[in-house]
């Protein structure tokens, strides 16, 4: 399907397309009500709590009051609802904002002053420097004589570099002061969400020019929300509008995400769902454990968000180099980086800092820089340089001009150059200093000046680099001469296989290999000349390829292929792209926190590992050892696989020891034809460094370990990154400085949301307990020993208020959370909120309902008592409890927790000596008279002591005859002395309901369990012992699919 688009034709559009008005909301006012009530209710405990509401309206089977039950439930969803609501008219306002901003619209000929919202596809649009681009243009003039401007995408991609947009060839030379008279036609296809395609043809109508298709592509548009910068003007014809513009089309609401502490919660509530079936068959009675879960599921929502702006607020997660704090953009996701398993991390711009620096080169087998690490420095290059050697000149030529770069002429008459890569950058700024320097590019004519002399080249044809050819093209003629040549540089194996019969290329293979294991990036150059009737033969089937609207990219690369082939190879350089500072020891710090490491990158494969190695990624040789899984037939790849995976299964060795690498090629197959094998792969190892992958392999190998049940973190820094961060729920974009600190709130951030969730079930639990005890002295009658008021009280005020304060409990100080990273795997253990640690809960709360029930019962279970006052009593009792319980579970007291605590078990009394002061409460002069008594205080006195007794002397117990690591380390803060060692933390073992069905391999009886051979291109490669390696001191590592370890993995 395609789309005409009419320029400068102010009716015919307007009823064919959509207007300009963008909206970004989630609800209307028709819908908000049932689509947020199904929302909420798409939740099993959720469910839950609708169906015990529904139950409470049924009198013959609870004695509490539906109001008491309707009340709370309305409230806590009225206060999600509202939430949803205040967030979707924020978005309202940012939409109207957006929507009413006036731009400059050519409208009869003139230009006049609109709102955004009333553009229509086919206007011209006028935008200023720094202009927010409204909709998605088609650029047919800018300010710059060369037609070009720049535009700012972060919008878009997330990638702050400049891109560099210009206006179509049909364009060029059309005066200013005729742009809003020009009329035509744009044929383009329906609105996508593709941010890096636009294929469309542009005709203009006489008198612009005869009739002839234009074809247009993403170069010659602006998209919606970009800015134009360091240019005075542009316009361009609106394509696309509102909500079908490419961000319109992919950006949407985010849908809820349930992180793992909600699943867990989840199962827990299906537990209690089980258990009160269980007591509504025996007793008849259910319904009042429900109110406080619910109130659970406000705090815990309260807690997170907390916590994201902790995160937020932390004046040691900041950029230092631009003052740019951390943000959690997701508040409801923040416990779940504390139980990060697997990153997944880009190399460039993630790992290293992406400021390239040009530093070695080898010309026509010559290596320069090689001795001082600088090839801008090289005397021998210098010298070649000034007596103008051919080879040396031709190398220059293509560093210079085989790019999209634009040079600009500052005030003071140096040349800045605007480019679209770091790379790009290095390499023209390289030329320069090496008296090649690209002076001027004027429409398609490009200037260089060499040792004096000015050049210049008609640029006739520009491929740009794509992640899938791996090279790029530019056809050019010199002026001089007349002669036609083509240029290209790229990835080696894109260019060296291409070169002519007869070109001997083992030294540049050898320069590839040599400044690969330095850790550069490497690019080969070549040219080759084409005679004139070749190109112009060639130059039609591209015209046509170019034009065409459906599979463009493909067949323009099948055309261009049809000139890249007897190349000469020109030679190789050689790019630094430096670690970023501290990168080395944050990764050494999360490893020690049993997190793997997997480096995703586009880069050469010895580049990927040299920087693997300086970056703490993988251990050196003797110790390390890189497993190659290679190939470019199926059953290469099955044998690689085969042989790796036997390693994997049998090693012993540290994680970052043993490391598997796959480049793009076989990462294709083994994906396609050995999935089930690869993902057993990917269980098995901690360690993988994937090179030569394109943005797609990226997100199916995040998927990959999504299906596994692993909880994954990206990190990245947007452009080829996007596919792989889209398909995760935790994401980060993190400078160095900021990943050790963020630990040190992971684990804080876990521990008391685990906390916050299994004692609010206790809490709930007690109550429940202590009226099914009372059912028994009441004939199981179903009468309610509480009443509605005193139960909604207890389960939203009374016991919630202690809780939030739980935010600003630390298990652990920072220096010994830093000092100590392995403690981090109690969390992805599931060691803080799992079934057993619920059990531990549910036992707690049972012992206190009946220490609760028996005493008060004693007390006060005589003719004389009153119901209301045995009531009271039991819920003091309550009260007091949940206070010890509060404050014996803090670890880190400060004043606003002790008031939490203790001021609001006094706010209990004051607010139950005021009901009691009213006649009409039902509860008039009750606890005016429980106060006066001293068996009250006496029972109360009772009630603690046998309560807290024993929870006391187990929790001494554990601290000291079995104390968990968090254990001995809080100890060790307390004593003030160092801890060195802390034994092993074992894995939690775990169920697989669906073994990973591995290759059909038989392991040779002969073969060593202990050797691989090494990483190595050479089919004569030596084998090498693993060696055993060194065990953690925190926990033993061990194969991750032994019978202790097993991990629930989803069919593939």
């Amino acid at each position: 399907m395609k789309r005409y688009v009419y320029i400068n034709d102010d009716e015919s559009s307007h009823e064919l397309f959509c207007d300009n008005r963008i909206s970004n909301r989630k609800y209307t006012v028709l819908n908000f009500l049932p689509k947020n009530l199904w929302e909420q209710f798409s939740r099993f405990m959720n469910q839950y709590f609708l169906l015990i509401a529904c139950l409470q309206l049924w009198s013959l089977i609870t004695p509490v009051n539906p109001a008491s039950t309707w009340g709370p439930l309305i409230f806590i969803f009225a206060v999600s609802a509202s939430k949803e609501a205040w967030d979707d008219y924020n978005r309202h306002l940012s939409d109207k904002k957006a929507n009413e901003k006036l731009v400059w619209v050519v409208r009869q000929g003139i230009r006049k002053h609109i709102q955004a919202q009333d553009i229509h596809v086919g206007n011209i649009v006028w935008l200023r420097e720094n202009d927010e681009v409204p909709c998605d243009l088609v650029l047919i003039g800018t300010s710059d004589p060369q037609g070009l401007c720049y535009v700012e995408t972060s919008a878009l991609d997330g990638e702050i570099d400049l891109k560099t947009r210009v206006i179509p060839a049909a364009c060029m030379g059309i005066d200013f002061e005729l742009l809003h008279k020009i009329k035509g036609v744009i044929e383009c296809p329906n609105p996508d969400k593709d941010i890096r395609r636009f294929d469309a043809n542009l005709r203009l109508f006489p008198p612009f020019i005869d009739n002839d298709v234009c074809p247009l592509t993403i170069k010659n548009t602006i998209l919606q929300s970009c800015y134009l910068r360091n240019t005075e003007w542009a316009c361009g014809v609106a394509v696309h509008t509102g909500n079908e513009t490419k961000l319109g089309m992919s950006r949407g609401i985010p849908e809820p995400k349930l992180t793992a502490m909600d699943a867990m919660i989840d199962k827990l509530t299906g537990a209690i769902f089980v258990f009160q079936i269980v007591v509504v068959m025996v007793l008849g009675i259910a319904g009042n454990v429900w109110k406080d879960t619910e109130a659970r599921k406000v705090s815990l929502d309260l807690v997170k968000s907390l916590y994201a702006k902790f995160i937020d607020w932390d004046s040691e997660m900041i950029d230092y180099e631009t003052g740019i704090p951390s943000h959690a953009t997701n508040t409801a996701i923040s416990e779940d980086l504390g139980q990060v398993e697997y990153i997944m991390t880009d190399k460039t711009g993630t790992l290293t800092e992406n400021r390239m620096i040009f530093r070695r080169c080898c010309i026509s087998g010559v290596f320069y820089g090689n001795e001082g690490g600088d090839a801008l420095k090289d005397t021998k290059l210098l010298n070649a340089v000034a007596g103008s050697s051919p080879d040396v000149v031709q190398f220059l030529t293509v560093m210079a001009i085989c790019n999209t770069v634009i040079p600009i002429k500052s005030k003071t008459g140096a040349i800045l150059y605007k480019a679209q890569s770091q790379d790009e950058d290095a390499l023209v700024n390289a030329a320069a200093q090496l008296h090649m320097v690209y002076v001027n590019k004027n429409a398609n004519i490009l200037e260089i000046r060499c040792n004096g002399s000015v050049i210049k080249y008609e640029v006739l044809e520009t491929l740009e680099f794509t992640s899938d050819r791996k090279r790029m093209l530019v056809v050019v003629k010199d002026c001089q001469n007349g002669k036609i040549v083509l240029l290209s540089k790229g990835a080696d194996e894109a260019i060296l296989p291409y070169a002519y019969a007869g070109q001997q290329t083992r030294t540049f293979i050898e320069a590839v290999e040599q400044y690969a294991q330095l850790g550069l990036r490497t690019l080969c150059l070549a040219w080759r000349e084409l005679k004139e009737d070749e190109y112009q033969e060639w130059s039609l089937m591209f015209k046509e390829a170019s034009s065409t609207l459906v599979d463009r990219e493909w067949r323009i690369a099948e055309v261009c292929q049809r000139l890249e082939h007897d190349f000469e190879v020109l030679g190789v350089t050689a790019i630094e792209d430096r670690l970023q500072d501290g990168v080395p020891e944050t990764i050494e710090t999360l490893r020690k926190a049993g997190i793997n490491f997997w480096m995703l990158t586009g880069d050469k494969q010895n580049t990927a590992i040299q920087i693997a190695l300086s970056c703490n990624f993988i251990s050196p040789e003797p110790k390390g050892q890189l497993l190659l899984i290679d190939g470019k037939t199926e059953d290469e790849v099955c044998r690689s696989l085969e042989r790796v995976l036997l390693t994997m299964r049998i090693t012993s060795s540290e994680p970052k020891d043993v490391a598997f690498v796959v480049d793009g090629w076989a990462l294709e197959i083994a994906l396609k034809h050995y999935r089930k094998a690869f993902t057993e792969l990917a269980i098995l190892s901690r360690t993988a460094i994937c090179c030569r992958v394109t943005p797609s392999q990226k997100a199916q190998l995040v998927e990959l370990l999504k299906s596994c049940d692993y909880r994954t973190l990206a990190i990245g820094d947007g452009g080829n990154d996007v596919r792989m961060i889209h398909k995760l729920i935790s994401v980060l974009a993190l400078v160095e400085e900021k990943g050790c600190r963020l630990q040190e709130q992971l684990i804080i951030v876990l521990e008391s949301s685990a906390f916050l969730s299994q004692y609010s079930f206790y809490k709930s639990l007690v109550i429940c307990f202590i009226q099914i005890f009372f059912s028994f002295i009441s004939g199981v009658s179903g009468t309610s020993l509480f009443n509605s008021v005193s139960l909604m009280a207890y389960n939203v005020f009374y016991t919630s208020v202690p809780v939030l304060v739980s935010v600003l409990d630390k298990d652990l100080s920072e220096g010994t959370v830093m000092q100590h990273p392995q403690i981090l795997f109690y969390c992805q253990a599931g060691r803080l909120l799992n079934p057993s640690t619920f059990a531990g809960w549910f036992g707690r709360s049972l012992f206190h309902a009946i220490v609760v029930f028996v005493i008060t019962i004693h007390a006060y279970a005589y003719e004389k008592s009153e119901m209301e006052e045995l009531s009271m009593v039991a819920l003091s009792g309550c009260i007091w409890l949940q206070a010890f319980v509060v404050a014996l579970e803090t670890n880190s007291f400060t004043i606003l927790q002790h008031l939490a605590i203790w001021g609001n078990l006094v706010a209990f009394y004051v607010i139950n000596w005021i009901i009691s002061a009213i006649p009409a409460s039902g509860m008039y002069t009750i606890m005016f008279r429980l106060c006066r008594q001293p068996s009250y205080w006496i029972t109360m006195f009772l009630i603690v002591a046998a309560g807290m007794g024993p929870v006391l002397a187990l929790k001494y117990f554990r601290y000291t005859y079995r104390p968990s690591k968090i254990n001995t380390l809080q100890q060790a803060e307390r004593m003030g002395g160092p801890i060195l060692s802390l034994g092993n933390i074992e894995p939690q073992p775990r169920s697989m309901e669906k073994e990973v069905s591995p290759l059909s391999i038989t392991q040779p009886k002969s073969r060593s369990p202990v050797y691989e051979p090494l990483l190595s291109d050479s089919p004569n490669s030596s084998r090498r012992s693993l060696g055993s390696g060194t065990p953690f001191d925190f926990f033993q590592s061990q194969s991750r699919l032994s019978s202790s370890y097993s991990r629930n993995c989803k069919d593939n």
